[in-house]
């Protein structure tokens, strides 16, 4: 049957790429900047692959350098005009995440405000951890708080750990790391009572969340067996219940091996279709939309949320 997918997850860094190239910025992960996306380029892949929205994000921690303190805030803001004219171009065809500089959370606040407020963006992209700093950690207590006020979907990218030099072996980040760093991000917002602090909080987890739903019963439990002397008091339930909440994108995981576990610990109205393209090749995405097919775990009903209802939800504009 025809399908009318909304992609929450693909990639776009607008014109000011070009920033990247004269500030000399590495991406995290060792990946190179996906070259030549053009809305035509983007319209023709959504069109062979039955996408009807794509929602974009520039899916790397930016920040300030020693040589040029203003770099992220201009690349940021750059960014998010270009996705504002794209989108007004484009309504129906695209949303967009806004894209927020990590030097500090007065910075974060006030660009998640313009990117909302100003240019009506659809929701806010930040990373699994800003420069070493995880949720839980006072650096991210007053943009989580404000995150929490709006009710507005927060799409969490993973990137390297600040150790990945040495627990990375040199290979993409993609493989392991960016699973492993999306665990350890939600895990030490649950342990030190974020979703207590801030329970309107509705984050949406690529990957199927990495190895986080494979961890669940673990990361559980162990509110019973103990944590850090400083953690908050959780207790199973509420890990299983904060679980439940969170939504987990199929991109680079719509297969049983992935699936399997997200559905032990969420259920299907949990569940949106991500492409991760064109970070991910297109013959990579065509795979992966086989596989997602190809799985049994869904009714009728549920593959129709999986493909768009579940989204649509979160993104009323697309409805």
């Amino acid at each position: 049957m025809a399908r009318d997918r909304i992609d929450v997850h693909a990639h776009y860094l607008g014109g000011a790429v070009e920033l990247l190239f004269a500030s000399g910025f590495t991406l995290a992960g060792g990946y190179r900047i996906p070259a030549g996306w053009t809305a035509q380029s983007a319209l023709a892949f959504m069109d062979r692959h039955e996408i009807a929205a794509q929602l974009l994000s520039a899916p790397w921690p930016f920040a300030g350098t020693d040589d040029d303190p203003g770099f992220a805030r201009r690349f940021c803001r750059d960014v998010n005009h270009d996705y504002a004219e794209l989108i007004a171009k484009h309504p129906g065809r695209f949303g967009a995440f806004t894209a927020v500089p990590l030097d500090n959370p007065d910075v974060m606040l006030t660009e998640i405000a313009y990117g909302l407020d100003e240019l009506g963006l659809d929701g806010v992209m930040l990373t699994s951890n800003s420069v070493g700093h995880y949720f839980g950690q006072p650096f991210y207590e007053p943009v989580l708080a404000e995150l929490d006020r709006r009710r507005v979907p927060v799409f969490v990218h993973p990137t390297d750990c600040p150790h990945v030099d040495v627990l990375g072996f040199g290979r993409p980040s993609s493989v392991c790391e960016y699973p492993f760093d999306t665990a350890r991000n939600i895990v030490n917002a649950l342990y030190t009572g974020v979703f207590q602090r801030y329970p309107r909080l509705r984050l949406i987890l690529p990957h199927c969340g990495g190895v986080l739903p494979a961890l669940g019963w673990r990361i559980a439990e162990h509110t019973v067996m103990g944590t850090g002397p400083d953690d908050a008091g959780i207790d199973p339930q509420h890990v299983t219940d904060v679980l439940r909440g969170l939504y987990y994108d199929t991109a680079l995981a719509g297969t049983a091996h992935s699936l399997l576990p997200t559905l032990q610990v969420t259920d299907a109205d949990h569940v949106l279709f991500g492409s991760d393209w064109p970070a991910a090749p297109e013959a990579t995405v065509a795979g992966a939309i086989g596989n997602l097919v190809d799985f049994e775990g869904f009714s009728a009903e549920e593959w129709a949320g999986v493909d768009r209802g579940n989204a649509a939800r979160l993104f009323p504009r697309f409805a």
